[in-house]
């Protein structure tokens, strides 16, 4: 009989007992997606900025023999920007590389001279090459596509940068200026620009490629900041 009790016991409890809750088998209706956060701070002035020489360059790379992507960089850059921070696409640019600034790793002897000589540069008779935006789709939050019409050697072809905005503030007082930065990758023909020595042959990488990579990374000094600019005050009399 106590078998029985008990679990004539066990049943009364589990009667007495408040219901379990149970759990809902409904999805959970899915989170909204956060805004994503605007990387442009609000002070952010618009007007010109000029290029910082001193935090800037412009890489290029060439395949090599199919074995590396050979490197190099040219050290004199210069450039503006007209900028909106309210309106991006309205962006305007222009910059200009000295080809005779070109700096090589370890060149062997007249290396760097054929670079800048007849068959490929030709620096001496073009020595400036350009590039002036003609249209700017922004493409996200902090991201645009450039198109502009770049200058080597002598002819002009567009170019397309991918650019990301990477930061600015509207200065403080160790550098009271607006300060913005951007890096940028793009890619072109250098035949389209009168540039086809040492392209290899159909079928084979026996050369220096046809395809070269640019990568910029630059920095652009601004309107001033504003409690720099205000005029200091009047001395009392």
């Amino acid at each position: 009989m106590k078998p029985l009790l008990y679990a004539c016991a066990a049943l009364a409890l589990a009667a007495c007992s408040p219901p379990t809750a149970q759990k809902s088998t409904a999805a959970a209706a899915p989170a909204a997606p956060a805004a994503a956060p605007n990387p442009v701070p609000a002070d952010l002035p618009a007007g010109a900025y000029t290029i910082d020489k001193a935090h800037t360059s412009v890489v290029f790379k060439v395949d090599h023999l199919g074995f590396s992507n050979y490197t190099a960089r040219f050290t004199r850059v210069d450039g503006k920007l007209q900028l909106d921070p309210k309106n991006p696409g309205a962006a305007q640019l222009e910059a200009t590389v000295d080809p005779r600034s070109l700096d090589l790793s370890a060149p062997p002897a007249g290396f760097k001279e054929s670079l800048l000589g007849n068959q490929w540069l030709d620096a001496g008779k073009y020595p400036q090459m350009t590039f002036r935006s003609t249209r700017v789709d922004v493409t996200g939050p902090d991201t645009a596509r450039i198109t502009g019409d770049f200058t080597m050697h002598g002819v002009t072809k567009p170019v397309v940068l991918e650019a990301k905005f990477n930061g600015g503030y509207a200065g403080h007082p160790m550098d009271p200026q607006a300060r913005v930065g951007f890096s940028a990758h793009g890619t072109l023909k250098r035949s389209d620009f009168g540039i086809a020595f040492g392209i290899p042959a159909p079928g084979t990488k026996v050369g220096v490629s046809d395809e070269v990579q640019i990568i910029v990374e630059t920095e652009l000094n601004g309107p001033p900041l504003a409690s720099a600019a205000a005029p200091a005050p009047a001395p009392k009399s």
